[in-house]
């Protein structure tokens, strides 16, 4: 090989091998904010089955994706502080779950996506503009809160002969819980019910709510929201000492003594989260993924609660629950 040649080729092997140096370095990770409207303990069920599905798709968890966690532990305020962290954070996109939430990341940012999973009303809350074409930086999967509601109050009917006065406890200061009062009140209205509200918007206005209902109701119907979620043991132990069958929306509060749920499968939901999560790491516009709905729901009824309030479910009932607890 002549002289020039070889310092030709030393000269461009020296130029290559920084560049291949840094094609080799650690490269900065995507960073998933992940913000629950409850505590880690509660939502662990659905926290694993998000990431098993990252996991299918590829994405794992400190290898090649990280997970920045901050949970609200059923408390709404803390929702815009958790999600400003999570904007300086600058994380890539924000998984949200629980419509404050929603609404809180929403108005940190308009620039990362956002990706919730479990809003009650998309479009009644004011999330998205619509399912099909939610604009904006927020997509995700719906939880069809109110749309359920009719289905869980005539549940309720099935296995509480002589149904006539309910008491609604709902925590005002969550849009879902709003919108789905007013749902049940409409359907009440329709089925000849009398409705007793319980507005509330704290831990501490729980017991004294309960507390007035005793002997003037037959049931305690429980609006989703993660005040009530977080404080599902207190509901149930008030319920159960003013003998009240109660119907809520998630399987949670049924495992805590709660009489019987209605309502989408949250794992199912959370998983294809992790789905649309996908999407947008790979480039996906928030804006051109619609809102998905749930396509699973589950009946499930605590037998053991039902036994203590001295209820005989009918057979013909406990065969068409997705998961009986005893």
């Amino acid at each position: 090989m002549k002289r020039r040649q070889f310092i030709t080729l030393l000269g461009g092997a020296a130029f290559a091998w920084p560049l291949a140096a840094r094609a080799q370095s650690p490269q900065k990770i995507p960073t998933i904010g992940f913000l629950g409207a409850n505590n880690p303990a509660l939502q662990s069920t659905w926290t694993g089955a998000f990431v098993q599905r990252l996991r299918e798709l590829g994405w794992i968890e400190g290898r090649n994706v990280a997970i920045e966690y901050r949970w609200a532990e059923g408390r709404d305020q803390r929702a815009a502080d958790l999600a400003a962290e999570l904007v300086q954070r600058k994380v890539d996109v924000i998984l949200v779950n629980g419509t404050p939430q929603v609404l809180a990341a929403k108005h940190a940012t308009s620039i990362i996506p956002i990706v919730f999973v479990g809003a009650g009303d998309p479009v009644g809350s004011g999330i998205v503009v619509s399912l099909a074409r939610p604009g904006g930086n927020v997509t995700g999967v719906s939880q069809q809160q109110t749309d359920t509601a009719t289905k869980r109050l005539e549940l309720l009917r099935e296995v509480v002969p002589g149904l006539r006065r309910l008491a609604v406890l709902a925590d005002v200061s969550s849009p879902n819980a709003v919108l789905e009062l007013g749902e049940v009140e409409g359907t009440a209205a329709a089925l000849g019910l009398e409705i007793v509200a319980l507005k509330v918007r704290q831990a501490a206005d729980i017991a004294p709510a309960v507390e007035t209902i005793k002997g003037r109701v037959e049931g305690l119907y429980v609006a989703g929201a993660p005040l009530l979620t977080t404080n599902r043991v207190r509901i149930h132990t008030l319920a159960l000492a003013a003998r009240l069958p109660t119907i809520h929306n998630f399987r949670e509060l049924v495992e805590a003594g709660g009489l019987m749920s209605y309502g989408p499968n949250f794992p199912d939901l959370f998983r294809r989260a992790a789905d649309l999560i996908d999407k947008v790491l790979r480039g996906a516009k928030p804006a051109d993924l619609p809102v998905e709905q749930p396509t699973r729901f589950d009946l499930v009824i605590n037998l053991t609660t039902a036994n203590a309030l001295g209820l005989t479910i009918p057979e013909a009932f406990l065969s068409r629950a997705d998961e009986v607890i005893e």
